[in-house]
């Protein structure tokens, strides 16, 4: 008999990005730069800096268990009640917790691949049945997922932004899928990188949060706050859908340097300001250049971008990591000639195009 829940032998793990320090070690070199897990190039909001100095002296002390000024702040400018917002251990945790909540031993959930792989982890855990429709042009195929809903079927999550291509869906396309949606199914919406998109036609999942569906949003400070080190995502959703998801939170899920952080983070509006212009301009640069090299990109709307080099994208990670350039190559994913990169500072992307010239 086997000591684990069923399933969880079968589960492969999830591969992070390379640590600068592994890197470093492994190749003798000291300058290293990290284009691989999307975080902020310009570091963490200085004012969360300093909120998490402020707060150190108390990490003695149990944090608040809800989050309590950090619901409160977001809630104003999502028009939603405080109680309607759960915020947890990082983005990751809030997914588990909802798979936690809601789904039952061989319910179905479906999504498109590729895309996050911890709804994947999540739904085995829980003993669910995954599956997946494939992308159309990199795209969710919003149809295909609607046409693959079953009976069986609980709980359906659609990446907007998706993680890794950086493509979106748009609000025509979204309102067809929800209006095809059955009441004993529930949407999660991860829009962990809904920040940096600028296309007006891109559909925030809040519009059906506020109309009461089986909806829930899934956002982070990971990303544009550059507070990925801090672990703080949070879950918006309908109060009929939040009283029975914060069932499965933890006593103590975030922690006081991390709701401090999170806090002073939300109005530091130069630093947001400063981080959109730094990506937009990055992106605008990697993707002129990537052409150039002869590269295929995809629609980028994150602060990544995902490209199809047309060669051995493994054999481009390994040279790129021996040069002091970790970036994520997609046969993690099943695309062997594709990387995804994510956008960093303009020095970093030009000694990235610098480098990948000389290996090329």
């Amino acid at each position: 008999m086997s000591l684990s829940r069923k399933g969880i032998e079968d589960l492969k793990l999830y591969v992070p990005g390379r640590p600068i320090d592994e890197v470093k070690k492994q190749y003798g070199i000291d300058d290293v730069i990290k284009l691989a897990s999307n975080e902020n190039p310009l570091g963490a909001s200085p004012a969360a800096v300093r909120a998490i100095i402020e707060a150190a002296s108390n990490v003695n002390m149990y944090p608040d268990p809800i989050s309590a000024k950090l619901c409160e702040r977001l809630s104003k400018n999502l028009n939603v009640q405080p109680s309607q917002i759960m915020v947890s251990n990082g983005m990751d945790n809030v997914l588990l917790l909802i798979t936690e909540a809601f789904v039952n031993e061989g319910d179905e959930v479906l999504t498109c691949a590729p895309s996050f792989d911890t709804y994947r982890i999540s739904t085995i855990v829980m003993g669910g049945k995954f599956k997946t429709v494939p992308l159309k042009n990199h795209r969710f195929d919003l149809n295909a997922l609607a046409d693959a809903i079953t009976e069986k079927t609980k709980m359906v999550f659609v990446c907007n932004p998706n993680n890794p291509t950086g493509t979106i869906v748009t609000k025509a396309e979204v309102e067809e899928f929800m209006a095809k949606i059955p009441t004993h199914v529930i949407v999660v919406f991860d829009e962990a990188y809904y920040e940096f998109v600028d296309n007006t036609e891109y559909a925030q999942g809040m519009k059906y949060v506020h109309e009461n569906r089986n909806v829930i949003v899934g956002r982070t400070f990971s990303k544009l706050y550059g507070l990925a080190g801090t672990r703080v995502g949070y879950a918006i959703a309908p109060a009929h859908i939040m009283n029975i998801l914060k069932r499965t939170l933890a006593p103590f899920p975030v922690n006081i340097l991390g709701q401090a952080a999170a806090l002073a983070a939300a109005d530091d509006f130069e630093f947001i300001e400063n981080t959109l212009k730094l990506n937009r301009a990055g992106k605008e640069y990697l993707m002129a250049e990537f052409a150039k090299l002869g590269f295929d990109s995809s629609d980028a709307n994150g602060n990544f971008i995902w490209t199809d080099t047309h060669r051995d994208g493994r054999e481009l990670e390994q040279k790129l990591l021996q040069r002091g350039i970790i970036i994520r190559a997609g046969y993690l994913w099943g695309f062997d000639t594709h990387l995804r990169v994510s956008i960093g500072t303009l020095e970093q992307c030009e000694r990235l195009i610098k480098t990948l010239k000389e290996i090329l």
